[in-house]
């Protein structure tokens, strides 16, 4: 178990600052006769007139039911990138600190270090895209504050080593960020499970992949009531709205049919997979633990355009560290990867 201090890594101007009290905040619905004059809201009832709440308990509760975790280690944002800021935020100072990530990795990491103008060290992954702890460890100075772990990564899609990810939370003296946004549809256990081993850990997960709700921007953090404390002390008072929290309560609630998606997906890829090894300038099939397929084709720049004119988009990375001439395919229904595999035999 790492033994770090928390508070030693925290800004000093972000340990002393009070939180925004909101209206919702001081007092809580206790019967369904209240008449609520305290926080100037349009008192016409149109279903969306009141501030939603800004702790978003009911959603917290239900991740904690289908996660197995306590409610109180939960933070809630707008999406991943607002908890990522977040983060950014309270434990790393402008012009000072350093964060460490692992190219070829999620692109948000360095446009929040830019935005929050801190410095960027990179280690690349290995040529199996795997973290070389040794050299992460190396690279960390004492104002390196996090390091990003993105597993199951992206855009490679596989999952890193859990003897190398256990020596970087033992050894590295700064936050951890695993990003699991795709753990989902890993085989790999999610790092949640050993939250309390260490103090430093910070998961962050998603509802945009597997549960199918990308477009209301939900993003979760999990982490200890040291670090869940110090971002809401931080993050706007409603950051979250009363539509999101309503969609992902029915969403989180319903776990069945989302198995039931996940089964799906995972049942295309690997027909996608199998047909892939079917098309000649396909020269590479990278395994994966999310829902996409990372593939090394012979002209990365020439069959990107090739399937936009026959109206496919996938993503071209061939500009990424140690991903020259791959293509990122997100798998979709049935009835989509048959077309781009049809597609894909005709620009054979």
């Amino acid at each position: 178990m790492n033994t770090i201090n928390i508070q030693n890594l925290i800004r000093e101007n972000i340990k002393t600052l009070k939180p925004y009290s909101s209206a919702r905040d001081e007092y809580k619905a206790s019967g369904s006769d209240m008449v609520f004059l305290d926080a100037n809201e349009n008192p016409y009832e149109n279903g969306v007139n009141r501030y939603p709440d800004p702790k978003q308990t009911a959603v917290k509760v239900a991740l904690g039911k289908v996660k197995n975790c306590n409610s109180e280690n939960i933070v809630l944002g707008n999406g991943s990138d607002e908890i990522l800021d977040l983060i950014f935020r309270a434990f790393c100072e402008p012009k000072k600190d350093n964060i460490i990530i692992l190219p070829p990795t999620y692109g948000m990491y360095k446009v929040l270090a830019g935005v929050n103008d801190i410095a960027i060290k990179e280690v690349l992954l290995s040529t199996s895209f795997q973290p070389k702890a040794d050299e992460i460890l190396a690279a960390a100075d004492e104002n390196s504050k996090i390091l990003f772990l993105c597993s199951p990564n992206n855009p490679t899609g596989n999952s890193f080593d859990n003897k190398t990810v256990e020596k970087l939370l033992k050894e590295f003296n700064g936050i951890i960020v695993i990003d699991e946004a795709y753990i989902d549809f890993s085989s790999q256990e999610s790092w949640l499970n050993r939250l309390e081993d260490f103090p430093n850990l910070i998961i962050t997960q998603t509802l945009s992949k597997a549960y199918g709700m990308a477009g209301i921007r939900l993003g979760i953090c999990y982490a200890s009531l040291t670090i869940v404390d110090i971002l809401n002390r931080i993050k706007p008072p409603y950051n979250v709205n009363l539509l999101t929290q309503s969609y992902a309560l029915k969403r989180i609630e319903d776990q069945e049919n989302v198995n039931i998606e996940i089964a799906e997906i995972q049942n295309n890829k690997e027909q996608l997979a199998e047909a892939l090894t079917q098309i000649s300038f396909v020269t590479k099939i990278y395994p994966s633990d999310a829902n996409f397929i990372l593939v090394k084709v012979d002209d990365a720049n020439l069959r990107y355009n090739q399937l936009i004119e026959k109206g496919i988009v996938i993503r071209n990375r061939t500009t990424q560290a140690l991903c020259e001439n791959c293509l990122r395919l997100t798998v979709g229904t049935e009835d989509e990867n048959q077309r781009l595999i049809k597609e894909l035999i005709a620009i054979n």
